[in-house]
This record gives structure tokens, sequence and C-alpha cells, in this order.
């Protein structure tokens, strides 16, 4: 039991460290795309927080898995900003070296953070708690996968078009 409330506390402070980077560079960046995704990835990153507290104050109080807490993590929606500000910016501004440097830092947190829920998930044998850490990890690799878009797009749009009309190709 101490290994793993061990590791919820090191998730704790990873997802208040990655909100805060986050809402720092939302806060930095004139990129209307990097604004959008880092804004959408630190509300995400806040409601991880809150699950995960949930969890380990009723670990703590019950010194087992809660059997009665609702630890349902909504699916993350940050796919969807690359496309949407698309649609509703006339012209993107360039990336800079700070918006790269903070994308390729956000890649290597999401990248840890897959790695880390994953191992926690199999780790484990409640059916329950393999879930909840499966669900984190596979929206921390949404994360990971949309930042990489938006890493591509910054700095080679052409490429990322050509990627995505070849994505809806059939082929014949």
């Amino acid at each position: 039991m101490e290994k793993r409330l061990n590791a919820l506390n090191v998730a704790l402070q990873n997802e208040t460290n990655e909100r805060e980077f986050y809402l720092q560079q939302a806060g930095r960046t004139g990129n209307p795309l990097g604004k959008a995704m880092f804004e959408q990835i630190a509300d995400e990153e806040l409601e991880h927080y809150e699950r995960l507290k949930q969890l380990h104050d009723r670990w703590v109080k019950e010194e087992k898995w809660p059997e009665t807490l609702p630890l349902k993590v909504k699916e993350t929606s940050v796919k969807d900003v690359l496309k949407n500000v698309l649609k509703s910016v006339k012209q993107m501004a360039a990336g800079n070296a700070d918006d790269m440097e903070a994308l390729r830092t956000a890649i290597d947190f999401e990248a840890k953070g897959t790695a880390f829920y994953a191992r926690l998930r199999d780790e484990v044998t409640d059916p329950q708690e393999k879930a909840f850490f499966d669900l984190l990890s596979r929206i921390e690799h949404e994360h990971f996968s949309s930042l990489k878009d938006t890493e591509q797009f910054l700095t080679n749009p052409a490429a990322w078009y050509q990627e995505q009309e070849r994505s809806g190709l059939d082929g014949a």
C-alpha cells in the first residue's frame, strides 16, 4: 500500500507541475494554436489532479483501493484543438523558439506521464485500479500525440497538411 501511495504522491506532484507549466506557456505564447493547446491540457491536468487527490484521500482513510469512489476521468478532447484553431484563425503565427522549446518540454512530460501510468497499471491486479491507470496512460498518450502533431504543424505545415490529406485517401 505504501508503494502505491508514494506513486500517487508523485503523480499528484507531476500533475501540479505540468498544469503550472501549461498555464505559464499559455500566458506567454502569442501563437493561438499553442495557447489553445496549452490551455486545454492544463484543464485536463487539473481534472487528473482532482481525481488522484480524491483517490489518495480515500485510500489513506480506508487503507485500501476505494470501492465506491467514482473514478471516472473525462476523455481528452485535445486532439480537436488543432482542427478547431485552424478553422477559427485566418493566418497562423509561426511558432518562435520559445514556443518550440515549450512544445518539446511538454512532449517529454507527456511521454513520461504515459510511461508512469502504464507502469502503475501493469503493477496492479485490481481491475478497477488497472482500468483507472490505463485510462490516465491513454489520455497522457493522446496529449503526447497531439503535441507532436502541433510540433509538426508549426515546423512544417506543408508536410502536416499532406499527412492529413493522405489519411483521408482510400488507397484506390
